[in-house]
């Protein structure tokens, strides 16, 4: 693409998109700012990369509306747009293309059950197997060695990456991608605990559903629910090596990064963002909006939208920085108490 291309694609998605040097040079790619070379486009949305900017051999810089770059458009041209994180997602986007996951048409070492319903354009892998009554839709791309149970329903355009398995009864809605590993819907952890110190396993009878433009990350798993469905809504995003246990509900837009865990009948909010490695106790639940710090544990309800929550017992972040620092101030509190003791016994021992 040349650089005038890309401004009339980047115009698609923003009001104002203004060039600052050359529009003919011929873009090849995108690039980190601080290693791209001639023909290669890059971004700055961080202060911290502006360093990089007298040296950067990119031909074509993506930057903020009122980051001033005039001196150093000489073998670099620049866009202006009010976000230009966003701006460089879509130029990604169009430079990627798609992956092959699998051939278009059903392999001949696919297993097909009974009764199974499959749409058109769908790309189906070696080896996977699709349980009775499932219905696949229209463009679904299923990699080689996914395991579909019965009764499975994927929506239109969803693309299960190699090795996703789906439990019976899971819903999978439109334009989902599930990446490798995943699960969905093997059994919620629920044991009855007997009087003589043994286990007694509670059926888990229910299903998992899968909103719209969802994205789960590998090896994430998805529980299903003891009774009724496990819900993931609209436009989730997952990252690797999450758990979400039983009858959660996952918000819409809400995001989830990698190791975080969620346990059983926890309501999450919409748009919220739960850092990695995060801890959830069961039967809680979060606002629309609340952020989650990376670690924190989520001991109680907060039912106050927008809120940051830090720490363990995870707090709103004013009080929990508050806390920390009178951790930090342990010990020299500790040996002003020390020099106050000492100075009261003196004033004693004088009367």
């Amino acid at each position: 693409m040349t650089i005038q291309e890309i401004r009339d694609y980047l115009g698609r998605f923003f009001d104002a998109v203004e060039l600052v040097g050359n529009d003919n040079a011929s873009i090849t790619g995108p690039a980190k700012i601080e290693t791209a070379e001639k023909g290669e486009v890059s971004f700055i949305s961080n202060e911290k990369y502006i360093r990089f900017l007298p040296q950067t051999r990119a031909s074509l810089v993506i930057v903020n509306q009122s980051l001033p770059v005039e001196e150093f458009a000489g073998n670099t041209s620049f866009l202006k747009v009010r976000d230009p994180y966003t701006a460089f997602v879509f130029l990604l986007q169009k430079f990627a293309g798609s992956r092959t996951v699998a051939k278009r048409g059903i392999a001949a070492t696919a297993v097909i059950g009974e009764g199974v319903s499959i749409g058109e354009g769908v790309c189906i892998g070696d080896h996977v197997v699709i349980g009775d009554r499932c219905r696949i839709g229209s463009d679904v791309v299923i990699g080689p060695n996914a395991v579909l149970f019965h009764d499975v329903s994927i929506g239109d355009g969803s693309v299960l990456f190699p090795g996703v398995v789906c439990y019976d009864g899971t819903t999978i809605g439109k334009r989902a991608v599930l990446h490798s590993g995943c699960v969905l819907g093997s059994d919620g952890f629920g044991f009855a605990p007997q009087a003589d110190g043994s286990y007694v396993k509670i059926p888990q009878m229910g299903i998992v559903e899968i909103g719209d433009d969802v994205e789960i990350g590998a090896n994430t798993t998805v529980d299903r629910a003891t009774m009724g469905s496990t819900v993931i809504g609209n436009g989730v995003k997952i990252d690797n090596l999450v758990q979400v246990a039983h009858n959660c509900r996952i918000g819409e837009n809400t995001v989830i990064a990698a190791q975080a865990g969620i346990s059983g009948s926890v309501t999450v909010g919409s748009r919220c963002m739960i850092g990695g490695q995060a801890g959830f106790a069961g039967h809680l639940e979060i606002a629309d909006g609340i952020q989650v710090a990376a670690k924190a544990g989520i001991s109680k309800s907060f039912n106050d939208s927008g809120v940051v929550l830090r720490g363990v017992p995870a707090q709103p972040i004013r009080e929990q920085l508050k806390h920390e620092a009178w951790v930090r101030n342990i010990g020299s509190m500790k040996e002003k108490i020390e020099q106050l003791e000492a100075e009261l016994a003196v004033l004693k021992n004088h009367h």
